[in-house]
């Protein structure tokens, strides 16, 4: 009996392991020369807050997340990015700066600059890329998707969706 339970076991494991793969390796559709994009963001990362002030403080961090596109095979449907940056309040003005390294299911990657307006609007361009994204024109809108309770002090989790358009020089 114990053998019967540990070759369903393995065949279990096997059909996992095997759906995983081809999950993980399948490549992406072709994407169009040029279009509008809309994807949500979640993430997570650690924050090291400089609190100097109610008016004068601000924090880097680094955060970790996936994308999901609005439109399955959609612009960056299913990839991975990691952000560094900082976000500063002084004197009554807030900035915001960030850059994004996104890596795709085909292993093509995106280098992007997230800035803060004077206008508090938030706003993505893609600045360098490899595989389809070199030579890329990208740019979009941020918007967040609401506030998250932290876990853990020094952390924080969110969602944003992103829109924008794009043309790919390929």
């Amino acid at each position: 009996m114990k053998q019967r339970f540990n070759m369903k076991l393995r065949l279990a494991e096997a059909s996992l392991l095997a759906v995983l793969t081809a999950s993980g390796t399948a490549s992406a559709a072709a994407l169009p020369k040029q279009g509008n994009y809309a994807f949500e963001a979640c993430f997570s990362g650690v924050g090291n807050l400089v609190a100097f002030s109610r008016d004068d403080r601000g924090v880097s961090f680094e955060m970790l997340g996936e994308n999901r596109s609005d439109a399955p095979g959609g612009m960056l449907d299913h990839s991975a990015f990691r952000c560094v940056g900082a976000h500063m309040w002084l004197g009554g003005e807030e900035t915001l700066n960030v850059l994004c390294e996104v890596v795709d299911r085909d292993g093509d990657k995106q280098l992007a600059k997230v800035v803060m307006a004077s206008n508090g609007g938030v706003t993505r361009n893609v600045v360098a890329g490899t595989g389809k994204y070199q030579g890329m024109q990208m740019s979009g809108t941020i918007v967040a998707s609401g506030k998250f309770p932290s876990v853990k002090p020094g952390t924080f989790q969110g969602c944003n969706h992103q829109t924008g358009t794009y043309v790919l020089k390929k």
